[in-house]
């Protein structure tokens, strides 16, 4: 019997990553990917086009993260598996980043009508 506590984290790691360091996949697909990923969903949003062109970004940064591993970190390219982690955790941050660059605007640009409703989101006015 493994009397290691963290063995179930090392074995559900690898869904999520390949290389033997969680901190690897923190730095590079949550911090350089996410960030990245956040300022281009903000892009997207403050330049008032759709939210779905936000995938078409992440999709394209997922590649670029997943080349950051293999480059830097001996990383699989052409791993589905990977790229859809690194894609999924692009597409996350992207989104969030947009919402709020967008309910940002609407509060902002348009306060005669709109309040704001959180972080993520706005309401119309009650007149």
């Amino acid at each position: 019997m493994n009397r290691n506590p963290f063995a179930m984290f090392s074995e559900i790691g690898g869904i999520f990553y390949e290389e033997n360091s969680l901190g690897i996949f923190v730095l590079v697909t949550i911090l350089l990917g996410g960030g990245a990923s956040w300022l281009a969903g903000r892009a997207v949003a403050m330049t008032w086009r759709p939210w779905w062109q936000v995938v078409v970004y992440m999709l394209i940064l997922g590649a670029a993260v997943r080349f950051i591993h293999f480059s830097l970190f001996g990383g699989t390219l052409l791993s589905l598996h990977y790229y859809a982690v690194d894609s999924a955790a692009c597409l996350v941050a992207g989104f969030l980043g947009f919402r709020v660059a967008r309910a940002e605007q609407m509060v902002t640009q348009y306060r005669w009508i709109n309040m704001a409703k959180g972080v993520l989101g706005w309401r119309r006015r009650v007149p």
